[in-house]
């Protein structure tokens, strides 16, 4: 549960911190006077979206921070496990704002993603909003909350997969079977494309080695008194480099006779000669070598343009230009054998689309199977919230009737209406709050105050009670009041008993059945609105109920009244 929630610079909040309890906790203030904000601030600990525009005017950075006592259930321990995360029974959440975008999430000191956070919110707290309640109206609520019933969450991931699988299939068939005539387009323009490549043929290091030579032919001369010069002064002349290093060394090794420190050099010595000789050797076969051919550089130019101009036309160079041809090849075999190809996508598109109706087959019998236990424990406890008289039913239509996984039909055809990757079913939630009415959709025959009270009911049978998870609802009784209210409130405390709740409400009913109860009020110091959260004591229980029962002027029939409504609330 929720033990201490600490906020510092959010909204018209200066500083904060509000010690929770067991139980039922409920927060009550005027309207406007900041309840919203304390929720919100506990969904940014559970991993919701959060941006600067929270911070406190005036304030550079922001700052939530709630402690938890935890259960260490398998699903969490692998969570807390997978980044590192030490904690037995106690996780420490702090989210730091700052206006400069250096927004940080810690756990127990370690930094940690919003992802992350957003996986481990799920274990610590689910959050009601205001006006969820509107959300009955959309029969996209009705297959979440069955499915989250029914715990479907491992089926329906095999669905999205199937679908996506089912999919990517067809998306492939149909890229092979474009129009012909653009089929046949492409065709002649791969076929230009790959013989003007392959009949170029360009090779990775042919362009560079031309350059070469072109450069060696222009500058012929140059070449022939370079050679000539460097073969003297290395091997030719008297005293080329050669001859005085042959003699050098065999001064050294008399040296070396008498002193062995000059035996050393010998090996660097000889090796030394061995590379002169070789350059030398190199030089004379490469001057005599030499020779100006008009012929052959004419033919470098030729062949250096066509390199050029077949490079630039596919991408700019020889590299761009060979990857080009390989992909016009594959292409230009996957048109010229696309009837092939066709048969074995075909194939693959009739074993995924009967794979996805397999796996969403499952996942529609387990809801038609869970539907009627759903619907019979909504419907008995119903009474719990004032609609005793009230019926509800779990209707499961599915498209996947005639569904065939025999492979028949055409593969190509669009995707069977219904199917879809949450699976080929539509859920809806039919109701009635009087006895001799047959139930309806929701949308066209529940009020706002029943679908307030339905909202209640179907969010606590479609979860399991967890310890060591809060719950929250932000004004789930809104649009309720005198029995109707006291129901709520009971059905409220009865929740409270299995699991921790916090409340924000404007129904003294409700506010009476508190195990902890709080007071949001704003304040004026200094021309600047705050806000000030603080926890009631017995009489100052009694004074807020008082005020929620009489309003703006309190009187004393008022807080007999508060005085009794939290006397029977025990």
């Amino acid at each position: 549960m929720l033990n201490l929630l600490k906020i510092k610079n959010i909204a018209l909040i200066d500083s904060l911190e509000l010690e929770f309890g067991p139980g039922l906790n409920l927060l009550t203030g005027e309207t406007g006077s900041g309840k919203s904000i304390i929720v919100d601030s506990l969904g940014a600990l559970a991993g919701e979206r959060v941006t600067n525009d929270l911070i406190k005017d005036g304030s550079e950075s922001a700052q939530i921070e709630g402690l938890f006592t935890i259960e260490r259930t398998e699903p969490l321990a692998e969570l807390l496990d997978e980044t590192g995360i030490e904690a037995e029974s106690e996780l420490i959440v702090r989210r730091e704002i700052s206006l400069a975008g250096k927004n940080r999430i810690f756990v127990n000191n370690q930094l940690v993603t919003a992802a992350f956070l957003k996986r481990l919110g799920e274990h610590l707290v689910d959050i009601h909003g205001q006006g969820e309640q509107t959300s009955l109206f959309d029969s996209d609520t009705h297959l979440e909350l069955l499915d989250e019933y029914a715990k479907n969450g491992k089926l329906r991931d095999r669905v999205a997969a199937a679908y996506e699988d089912w999919s990517q299939a067809r998306r492939e068939l149909n890229q092979l079977q474009r129009g012909e005539s653009e089929k046949l387009q492409l065709l002649d323009i791969l076929k230009f494309q790959v013989d003007e490549i392959r009949k170029a043929d360009l090779k990775p290091e042919e362009e560079a080695g031309l350059d070469e030579e072109k450069r060696r032919l222009n500058n012929v001369e140059k070449l022939n008194s370079l050679s000539g010069d460097a073969l003297d002064l290395l091997y030719d002349a008297d005293d080329a480099t050669v001859t005085t290093l042959e003699r050098a060394i065999r001064k050294i090794d008399e040296l070396a006779e008498y002193d062995s420190r000059f035996a050393d050099y010998k090996e660097g010595l000889n090796a030394a000669q061995a590379v002169l000789n070789d350059l030398s050797f190199a030089v004379r076969a490469f001057s005599t070598h030499l020779e100006f051919s008009h012929e052959r550089l004419a033919e470098i130019e030729d062949r250096l343009a066509e390199i050029t101009r077949v490079a630039r036309k596919y991408g700019g160079s020889v590299g761009s230009a060979l990857v080009h041809l390989a992909e016009s090849e594959a292409k230009l075999y996957a048109i010229e054998n696309a009837e092939i190809h066709q048969e074995e996508a075909k194939k693959r598109v009739r074993e995924t689309r009967n794979a996805y109706i397999s796996a969403a087959a499952e996942l529609s019998a387990a809801r038609s199977k869970a539907a009627g236990k759903f619907s019979k424990e909504v419907e008995n406890a119903l009474s719990a919230v004032a609609l005793n008289r009230a019926k509800f039913e779990v209707r499961v239509e599915s498209a996947g009737g005639n569904a065939s996984l025999n492979g028949q039909g055409d593969p190509l055809d669009a995707p069977d209406s219904g199917f879809t990757r949450k699976g080929f079913d539509a859920v809806e939630f039919l109701f009635s709050a009087n006895s001799g009415e047959s139930v309806k959709q929701l949308a066209r025959v529940a009020s706002g105050g029943e679908a307030s009270r339905l909202m209640l009911i179907l969010k606590t049978a479609a979860k399991e009670k967890q310890a060591g998870k809060a719950v929250v609802f932000d004004e789930i009784d809104a649009g309720i009041g005198g029995r109707v209210a006291e129901a709520v409130g009971t059905k409220l405390k009865e929740l409270a008993t299995g699991q921790q709740v916090l409340c924000v409400t404007h129904q003294a009913q409700v506010a009476s059945k508190a195990d902890v109860h709080f007071v949001v009020e704003k304040t004026m110091t200094k021309s600047r609105t705050a806000i000030t959260v603080r926890p009631l004591d017995d009489a100052e229980r009694i004074e807020e109920i008082a005020r929620m029962l009489a309003g703006e002027k309190i009187t004393d029939a008022a807080r007999e009244n508060a005085r009794e409504m939290i006397a029977a609330a025990g």
